[in-house]
């Protein structure tokens, strides 16, 4: 049984509850290794019990799912055999009386759906399951990290006067599907003044002398995500230019640093600390500096998805545990003017910190 399935059954009797349902791709994901269901749309559920586990799918996922999830009992959903035929038998087999939801997921229509057949239902957030990796996990993420860092390497390489955002967001698709990956999240590349929009949605615009260059990208291997932001000078820097970036880098030297020292003190005793925490040891220091609060949390978990639990915002309430991975990301962004944002993915070991992400983050000038 694997690590997911053994995390999910000790929550079950904690909840006391009969059969859990599964219906986010990201979590069926996590439970079974099988990444081939559409984010998109509803094409299978987990049931599991506290002595089964079924997958229910149609008949486009039957070869599939013998083949790579054979620990599942599969149960094919069609016209004579309905989702709610489904339920009914299953009720009936193994007398469930209280089933857990995914209450982040469902719609309200399949949530009436099931709630004719289960009365009794416990909602649960599963995400929190996954915030804490195993070694496999950590060495997924990490052989992302690993291609992402080799990413950036290739599009500096690549950017020069009249290039537009959208061919070098196409390039950094390029390298990493040439690679055997996927992107994580559609790639941000954004131009002077469009930097100061942390979602920027690359366009058009043309590379010219004299302005930053942000990069958000993330690969998607073997199921995992990385996550890097890179902001770097195509031309000469003011000394403005140069203050505002050198004190987006401190920030986060602050954090990270911060997070090393305390998780040092706190791992003989505790070995948790404060997300918030850490947020605050770059918010602070950006501000002290008189410019404008992060618009954003600090960073975030990142596995399966590209955002998961923990969250590090000044309003967190997480604790940060041995195997979370998770972002550093402060920006400063001035609107109409300049944004930088640097950012690293972090694991917490059990002696310290280690960061996965390794690009250089000293201001990059290309001319």
């Amino acid at each position: 049984m694997s690590q997911g399935i053994e995390k999910l059954k000790k929550i079950m009797v904690n909840a006391n509850t009969d059969a859990v349902l599964i219906s986010s791709v990201s979590n069926i994901i996590y439970l079974t290794g099988y990444s081939g269901f559409s984010n998109t749309e509803r094409e299978a559920y987990l049931l599991i019990t506290k002595t089964q586990q079924y997958i229910i799918t149609d008949g486009r996922y039957s070869e599939a799912v013998l083949l790579h999830i054979p620990h599942f009992e599969l149960i094919e959903r069609t016209i004579k055999n309905t989702l709610d035929d489904i339920f009914k038998k299953l009720i009936k087999k193994h007398h469930i009386k209280k089933l857990g939801l995914e209450e982040d997921n469902l719609s309200v229509s399949e949530f009436k759906q099931i709630k004719k057949h289960y009365n009794n239902t416990y909602h649960y957030s599963l995400t929190a399951m996954r915030s804490v990796k195993d070694n496999d996990e950590i060495a997924r993420i990490e052989k992302a990290c690993d291609l992402g860092d080799k990413t950036f390497d290739y599009i500096l390489k690549k950017i020069k006067k009249g290039v537009s955002e959208k061919e070098i967001a196409f390039e950094i698709e390029f390298f990493i599907k040439k690679n055997g990956a996927d992107l994580s999240f559609p790639t941000i590349v954004a131009f002077g003044k469009n930097s100061a929009i942390p979602h920027h949605q690359s366009g058009n615009d043309i590379l010219n002398n004299n302005q930053f260059v942000l990069l958000d990208f993330g690969v998607k291997l073997n199921n995992y995500c990385s996550d890097m932001t890179r902001t770097i000078f195509f031309g000469k820097p003011t000394e403005k230019q140069k203050k505002i970036y050198q004190v987006v880098l401190e920030s986060q030297k602050r954090a990270i640093d911060f997070l090393n020292t305390k998780y040092k003190i706190l791992n003989t005793k505790t070995k948790s600390l404060k997300a918030s925490d850490v947020d605050n040891a770059a918010r602070d220091y950006i501000i002290e500096q008189n410019y404008p609060t992060i618009p954003h949390s600090l960073g975030h978990g990142i596995g399966i998805e590209v955002h998961e639990f923990p969250n590090i915002s000044p309003n967190s309430k997480d604790i940060l545990k041995e195997g979370m991975v998770f972002s550093i990301e402060p920006g400063i962004y001035i609107p109409g003017f300049v944004g930088v944002r640097i950012e690293d993915l972090v694991v917490l070991e059990k002696q310290d910190p280690r960061l996965l992400t390794k690009s250089r983050k000293t201001l990059i000038e290309l001319t």
